[in-house]
């Protein structure tokens, strides 16, 4: 998945937020919390995409090949795709859209309400 794929694909979710920080990477967010990051883009570089997981998914992913705790946030149970060998974008698609309701579930009650998510 291209950075672009990325940022069309997090645009479509409802209430979703993009920033550009941290060296330039593409930051997405729901009422302000994080759930999917990409960077290291560029001339022979892949994307390296990071997103928040289950427990469960963060304990099997970290068992594939070029699947790592993504860095700084690896206690949160994030994880970060080194390549775009290591998952289909299909899968990634299913992870990013899980990240962003374990994110979305976690806001407050009116934040959720205000941003028109299910309540």
């Amino acid at each position: 998945m291209t950075r672009r794929e990325f940022d069309d694909y997090c645009r479509a979710f409802k209430g979703a937020e993009h920033v550009v920080q941290w060296g330039g990477a593409s930051v997405w967010k729901i009422g302000g919390k994080i759930f999917a990051i990409c960077s290291k883009w560029g001339a022979g570089s892949h994307a390296k995409i990071s997103f928040k997981c289950s427990d469960l998914s963060y304990r099997l992913l970290r068992e594939q090949p070029d699947i790592i705790s993504a860095p700084y946030l690896a206690r949160a149970k994030w994880v970060q795709v080194e390549n775009d060998a290591a998952m289909e974008d299909r899968d990634l698609k299913a992870y990013i859209e899980a990240a962003y309701l374990i994110i979305a579930a976690k806001l407050t009650k009116a934040k959720r309400k205000e941003l028109g998510l299910k309540v």
